[in-house]
């Protein structure tokens, strides 16, 4: 099994194989706490070989920073078949997630597990955003040097 994409994003879909994301991020920023971030979306695509085929399980697991999970976990059963004339077989994976709910800053992940064994994590950190924002936006590229300057 190979992952090629893992990202939280503001929503994806598939359409003919072709896995689309829109807003991949690793940061929320909220005002207060607790946070309800209204919805998100884990995507994933995966390649799986000869050595993978039958049947499979996929857990995704939202865990705070000490492994405590923050919703409940996820499973998705797969079954791998590869056609004879393949030598892979992709598959794109989609978990739509509403309201969920952070209690505290910090490091949060997605674990995300093939038959119990750990494939990767998507780590997301939630940050406070003090009243009023958290400073210039300063534009891709540009030197940092010269934002918020007025000539």
């Amino acid at each position: 099994m190979n992952i090629q994409v893992a990202v939280l994003c503001d929503a994806a879909n598939e359409d003919n194989g072709k896995l689309n994301l829109l807003g991949a991020f690793d940061t929320i920023y909220a005002p207060q706490l607790p946070a309800i971030h209204p919805q998100c979306s884990v995507a994933l695509r995966v390649t799986f070989t000869s050595g993978d085929e039958g049947e499979r399980k996929l857990k995704l697991n939202f865990v705070d920073a000490d492994g405590k999970s923050i919703m409940p976990p996820i499973e998705i059963p797969v079954l791998v078949v590869l056609p004879e004339d393949a030598h892979f077989v992709t598959r794109n994976f989609i978990v739509n997630i509403q309201q969920l709910k952070f209690t505290e800053v910090g490091l949060y992940s997605v674990d995300v597990r093939l038959d119990d064994k750990s494939q990767t994590g998507i780590p997301l950190w939630i940050k406070h955003l003090p009243p009023g924002g958290g400073g210039p936006i300063i534009p891709l590229g540009s030197d940092p040097n010269e934002a918020g300057r007025k000539d």
